[in-house]
């Protein structure tokens, strides 16, 4: 192996791509300050337990080691969000707080979102409001930030967490279980539902099975509207995706909705999103809604957020 080359995964940025990138990341910056978000940097290593909450996604790829100098377990930051969290329930405060990022991360592996093990997240994040137009605010800012990318047409994929999990509570699944359904949907795997529900009949398995094929353009939202008629948990998460589209009309961006869209990360709770472009073959940004992120720092707020990797689309631009 020559001295000079990096491990699988990793990667740098030099001569104009740096360049490149900087300009991006000071354009990117000024936008997020203007819209009220403040910047914050959270260091690269913490506690372990700081930086994992209830995520086993997060635990698998963060890298950790033992501090020579507490002798305590600490961990290089795979993600920003929980570290917002804790920097949220450190301020007690009961406001509305905005906050945004740019910070270089390091995971175990690359991911479906992630081509890298280590990424430059960007991404910004809104505490204290539980209201859909916050969802907005975070959605229209992600479309902002890919137009400074020069990333046109977007294509916006949205689902709502909250209509799998009104489902999930009739069943008396264990931990692993639920555990193993969630992957299934994450997948989108009709086989692998089929032979699930025959080894653990589900009371819903009907609605499941009509829930993992449910997508399309606003016209799902209707039909969903129609079978969850009896959870009214669900009902409410298809009302706000149905503000959502109501606020995208007339913003020349095309919107399609999976309502089986389970984010990587067990977080979330509510709306999720993704954005896409045809030239790319995979979500280029991705967010949602993660009410009670900071419950294990004492402070359990409504959140919202996105983020992206603009270590890699800077490089596209």
């Amino acid at each position: 192996m020559k001295s000079w080359q990096l491990p699988e995964g990793i990667d740098e940025l030099s001569g104009n791509q740096a360049l490149n990138f900087e300009m991006l990341r000071r354009q990117l910056i000024d936008l997020y300050t203007e819209k009220g978000f403040g910047l914050v940097i959270p260091p690269m290593v913490e506690h372990v337990d700081s930086l994992l909450l209830t995520s086993d996604s997060v635990n698998e790829k963060t890298f950790k080691f033992l501090d020579p100098v507490s002798g305590k377990m600490l961990g290089v930051h795979a993600d920003i969000t929980p570290q917002i969290a804790r920097i949220d329930a450190r301020r007690a405060s009961v406001s509305i707080e905005k906050y945004c990022y740019i910070n270089a991360i390091l995971q175990t592996s690359a991911d479906d979102f992630y081509d890298s093990r280590s990424p430059i997240q960007a991404g910004a994040e809104l505490y204290g409001s539980n209201e859909i137009s916050a969802d907005i605010e975070v959605i229209e800012l992600m479309l902002d930030s890919l137009k400074i990318l020069s990333i046109d047409p977007v294509v916006v994929s949205l689902g709502n967490v909250a209509i799998f999990d009104a489902l999930m509570a009739d069943e008396s699944l264990d931990a692993d279980q639920a555990a193993e359904l969630r992957h299934i949907f994450a997948h989108r795997s009709s086989p692998d539902l089929a032979v699930f529900i025959n080894k653990h009949p589900l009371v819903n398995a009907p609605l499941f099975n009509a829930l993992i094929k449910l997508e399309g353009d606003n016209s799902a939202l209707n039909q969903a509207l129609d079978l969850f008629v009896n959870f009214p948990n669900a009902i409410n998460a298809i009302k706000d995706l149905q503000a959502i589209d109501q606020a995208l009309k007339g913003k020349n961006i095309q919107a399609s909705y999976d309502l089986a869209e389970l984010q990587a990360y067990e977080y979330h709770t509510g709306i999720v999103f993704s954005a896409y472009n045809q030239n790319y073959s995979k979500a280029l940004a991705q967010g949602g809604r993660y009410n009670g992120i900071g419950e294990s720092f004492g402070q359990s707020r409504a959140a919202t957020g996105f983020s992206f990797d603009l270590k890699f689309l800077s490089q596209s631009n």
